[in-house]
């Protein structure tokens, strides 16, 4: 073969065909045919090595981007994606007790919400007391505070959809806020006087919430608004769901505020500041 091979390319040189390639032995599986017509065309042996290495760039540098480690966040800043809307809260280690409602796939990390974008509410004031704005207002700022995160107040809506928190495209929706009863919310039955929480957008890589609620029992408020302190139980308790819908889970500790049987405490414990600046400290998406 290679004896044809080198005849073939004397004849060309012999009619001014031009100076042909050096040939390199080449063991071919049985039953390959050679092509005799024609030049080699050798670049197409390595025609898919340029595809593929840009596919594993790109697929690298997603993953890269959604890595929670110190390189990860480097490369976010590099693609000008690590833009916080607030500052970061340091993470300080209290000695107090707080707890994730979710955390990340295969670890202790939390899923959070991107803090490089507003997490946007809306709510129906509809049953709620005549300072609601005041109240939703104060109990956002204590939230932003402790996390970082930023609150983007979308207005009022009569939106009482608690459950499924998606627009009609199939988008999130505005995290609503709310006030209800267990007729209308079965889960406000018995003493439960609110409930909050969120949903998590499906996808690879590092999870993230994109929409939430909070049903606030009608009732209890209604109760506190002529007790003595009351106003300050009802802030408590906004504060306590709006610490789910960032993604606090409920602690035994009576010390914190995300107690599941709070009894009095009106602020956020050491634990619950931990765990807000730990949910704020996660990389944008």
């Amino acid at each position: 073969m290679e004896r044809r091979l080198r005849e073939l390319d004397r004849l060309d040189q012999s009619h001014g065909l031009g100076a042909s390639p050096t040939h390199r032995p080449v063991r071919e599986p049985w039953g390959a045919r050679r092509r005799t017509s024609g030049p080699r065309r050798e670049r197409r042996t390595h025609g898919p090595v340029l595809p593929g290495l840009l596919v594993a760039v790109v697929v690298t540098t997603l993953l890269l981007m959604r890595d929670p480690g110190a390189f990860g966040n480097r490369m976010r800043d590099l693609l000008g994606r690590n833009d916080r809307l607030g500052d970061l809260v340091g993470v300080e280690d209290t000695g107090g007790s707080y707890d994730f409602s979710l955390t990340q796939r295969g670890g202790r990390q939390p899923v959070s919400w991107n803090p490089c974008e507003p997490i946007t509410y809306v709510v129906n004031p509809a049953g709620a007391p005549q300072d609601w704005e005041v109240l939703v207002s104060e109990s956002v700022a204590e939230i932003e505070g402790a996390t970082g995160f930023r609150f983007s107040d979308e207005g009022v809506t009569d939106d009482r959809d608690f459950e499924r928190r998606e627009s009609l495209l199939g988008r999130p929706a505005p995290v609503l806020i709310g006030w209800s009863d267990a007729e209308e919310v079965p889960r406000l039955a018995g003493d439960v006087a609110g409930l909050g929480g969120s949903a998590t957008s499906q996808g690879l890589g590092r999870r993230y919430y994109v929409t939430g609620m909070v049903a606030l029992d009608t009732d209890v408020y209604d109760r506190l608004a002529d007790e003595p302190g009351g106003r300050e139980q009802m802030r408590a308790i906004l504060v306590h769901e709006l610490g789910h819908v960032v993604g606090l889970g409920h602690v035994d500790d009576p010390e914190e505020l995300m107690n599941a049987d709070n009894l009095g405490r009106t602020t956020l414990g050491e634990g619950d500041r931990e765990g807000l600046a730990r949910l704020g400290s996660v990389p944008c998406s």
